[in-house]
């Protein structure tokens, strides 16, 4: 029986439960639901009892014996944290959204540039000044640079230091061969615009706030996962029970083939009566191997949360769940359920780190609308060197009268006496006229925020239903419970009088036959019950840990919304 009030009478409810009502339920029924659930769990040890006695050799808890496997619950849950693939896969994508970070973090480093080159030209005669009729210039080129972005104000700073080398056959050249170096530093300071956020910031900012988001993704995986285990391990204990309840049916089914047989002998009933009892037998024949089927379809789903591939030898064994349901209390603090689902849950948690990275769209796109207003700061400093060739006569009739040697490292000292400076001051403006395209961005993060707060506020709600449906859904099953209990006693009970009223010739086969039935129903039906109850209680502490499903975080872009 599934129970789920709509999300007002789940509200309604929640409001109107406290701790202090809860505390006054009776003592009688608690007593009564007491026994009526240890009742149950004799049911399912009887089921299991019977199951070890006729399937397989009896094992200590947590060991092997061939190709059996008893396991433990918590066992179980605990080679799932080691094992699952699901969870191995969740664990690896807070370490993917690592590297997003430290690539953009890597963006601050400072990058080095460099350039060699070889050079050679002849120029042509345009002019009596070109210092000869074919004039060759070979150049080498060694230049190096240094660029890094800041990591907080926006701003950029570059040096590069340029040398060269240069052999000319140009008359009017004053040094053969030449050196000549520079050394440029040069900063950009925005003060508006990508003063306080740009883009790289922006997307440091909200990769930091998506391995948060990874981080509750793999939580609520985790969480999913063992909740799907606990409840495939009680969904393997009923199948395995539901078969010995198949057995002993067939079992009841073929003793009364063979009673009916020794009374058509004696002559106190008729032939025809042994027909429909071997059919019941045979019909009971097929409902053991559908159990039997069913067992092993429960057991392959437990075994698909516990194993990291078909070569794990968990794969290979027969697992025996060893664990019976505990008797444990029902919820009564919804009120603090709710409360504790609202503070922890994953998919609410990944709600509020996506309100916080809209809050830093919001920032950046702001901050894109204001004017660009950058301040260009430059020094730099130059020196030349080489060979210095002397020259006597008239202008445009001198002759080389004497060289004095020089070389690269003149080019270096008069460089670092700076006695040719070169230094730059400006201030840059831009703004686009009648607005921007950021503009736009920043008026619709604005929007998304808004529908980002309001989903957040349904997400609050359908919260509140689910905590609240889903105790709901565990008082009722512990109500099923109770209720399973008696009919099974009464079929107990009214099977054994059928048999009664059969020996003395009272009743028909019939009647004994649909017996049975019922008595087999029951029994699988109060197995049902408990185990629905058993797998409701996880459902609940899961409710107030992660949605269904488990996941639900939707990582953001890296350059944020709207870009």
């Amino acid at each position: 029986m599934k129970i789920f009030a709509s999300t007002t009478v789940a509200i309604a409810l929640l409001l109107a439960a406290q701790p202090a009502a809860a505390r006054q339920a009776s003592a009688s029924d608690a007593a009564r639901q007491d026994l009526v659930v240890r009742q149950a769990l004799q049911t399912y040890q009887d089921g299991l009892d019977a199951l070890t006695e006729t399937h397989a050799p009896v094992a200590q808890p947590g060991t092997s014996s061939g190709t059996l496997r008893e396991l433990a619950l918590e066992e179980a849950v605990s080679i799932a944290l080691e094992q699952n693939l699901d969870i191995q896969v969740a664990r690896l994508e807070p370490q993917s959204v690592d590297l997003l970070v430290a690539g953009v973090r890597n963006t601050y480093r400072p990058s080095l540039t460099s350039t060699l080159g070889l050079r050679d030209q002849y120029q042509l005669p345009t002019s009596s000044l070109n210092g000869g009729n074919k004039v060759n210039n070979g150049t080498r080129t060694y230049n190096f640079g240094l660029a890094k972005t800041m990591p907080r104000y926006g701003g950029s700073l570059t040096v590069n230091w340029t040398n060269s080398r240069l052999e000319t056959s140009n008359t009017f050249s004053n040094f053969n061969p030449s050196f000549q170096t520079n050394l440029v530093a040069a900063f950009v300071q925005p003060l508006l615009r990508g003063f306080r956020i740009d883009n790289t910031r922006q997307q440091l900012l909200v990769n930091l706030i998506n391995r948060d988001i990874s981080e509750e993704s793999a939580r609520a995986t985790v969480t999913q996962t063992l909740a799907n285990v606990r409840n495939a391990y009680w969904d393997l204990v009923f199948a395995q029970s539901a078969v010995d309840v198949a057995q002993r049916a067939q079992d009841l089914a073929d003793k009364l083939v063979v009673d009916n047989q020794a009374r058509v002998e004696v002559g106190t009933l008729a032939p025809l009566d042994i027909v429909q009892a071997q059919a019941e037998a045979a019909t009971r024949r097929q409902n053991l191997a559908a159990a039997e089927a069913a067992a092993q379809t429960a057991e392959l789903t437990l075994k698909r949360f516990l194993v990291s591939g078909t070569d794990d030898p968990l794969w290979r064994q027969t697992i025996r769940p060893v664990d019976l349901p505990s008797l444990q209390p029902a919820p009564t603090d919804v009120e603090g359920a709710v409360r504790k689902a609202l503070a922890e849950r994953t998919d609410v948690l990944t709600a509020r780190k996506n309100l916080d990275s809209n809050d830093i769209n919001i920032r950046y796109f702001r901050n894109q609308a204001l004017p660009a207003v950058d301040l260009n700061a430059s020094y730099g400093a130059q020196g030349l060197g080489g060979t210095s060739i002397i020259r006597t006569g008239p202008l445009g009739n001198q002759v080389i009268s004497g060289t004095v040697p020089g070389g690269y490292g003149d080019a270096l000292s008069l460089l670092k006496a700076r006695d040719y400076p070169t230094w730059n001051l400006n201030v840059s403006m831009s703004y686009p006229l009648g607005g921007s395209q950021a503009e736009a961005q920043h008026a619709r993060a604005r929007v998304q925020r808004s529908q980002a707060l309001t989903r957040l506020r349904a997400l609050e709600v359908q919260i509140a239903a689910e905590v609240a449906n889903a105790a709901l859904t565990v008082q009722s099953n512990l109500k099923r419970v109770e209720a399973a209990s008696a009919a099974r006693e009464l079929a107990q009970k009214r099977l054994e009088a059928e048999q009664s009223r059969f020996e003395v010739g009272l009743t028909t086969n019939f009647f004994v036959v649909q017996a049975q039935r019922d008595l087999r129903d029951a029994q699988n039906t109060e197995l049902r019950a408990l185990a629905d109850y058993r797998k409701s209680l996880v459902n609940f502490e899961r409710a107030q840990q992660s949605p269904a499903g488990g996941g639900g975080g939707n990582l953001n872009s890296a350059t944020g919304g709207g870009q």
